[in-house]
């Protein structure tokens, strides 16, 4: 099959994402949450995953080690696909975001010019500021045992008042 035949010009009437990674890194019952910088364009001052766009020439996979190692310095054991949010932010296109853990044996981080990254105890991530999404997937995310197969999400928002809706897809 050649280039031509993937169908990619066909756009015209068709749902368009920008595809990203958002990582969670564990180091026993802690995960890494980065505390976005206040300069930053989405989300500033607010916690979240590390992670970012997918490249053009780079598979979900590599993108997130890329991110995680980019982000954090941090190299990681056991990265895993967790989960997928197909977000609908009322605009043109969307974003697909594919949500992966992985595991790091060291805990010293570097500074990237993002944000602040944070160790934080498991059961205290629900005390900070979070994005508005992570309250309902960070929990899901992070009592999923280790071979279940990964979670699905479709994200809206209110157009009269602008609230998040989450719609977490059943088996």
């Amino acid at each position: 099959m050649g280039a031509k035949e993937q169908g990619a010009d066909a756009t015209t009437g068709r749902w368009l994402v920008i595809p990203r990674t958002l990582c969670f890194v564990l180091n026993g019952d802690d995960v890494l949450l980065m505390k976005r910088a206040a300069h930053k364009r989405v989300f500033p001052g607010r916690y979240n995953g590390v992670g970012g766009h997918i490249e053009r020439d780079e598979d979900p996979l590599t993108s997130a080690r890329r991110e995680i190692l980019e982000e954090t310095g941090l190299h990681v054991q056991n990265l895993r696909l967790r989960g997928v949010c197909h977000i609908d932010a009322n605009e043109s296109v969307g974003v697909m975001v594919l949500v992966f853990t992985a595991t790091s044996e060291r805990r010293d981080t570097q500074d990237n010019g993002e944000g602040s990254l944070h160790w934080v105890c498991r059961n205290q991530v629900l005390d900070l500021d979070l994005v508005d999404d992570l309250p309902v997937i960070l929990p899901h995310l992070l009592a999923m045992e280790p071979d279940a197969p990964p979670f699905f999400v479709h994200v809206s928002y209110d157009k009269t008042n602008d609230t998040i809706r989450l719609r977490l897809a059943d088996d």
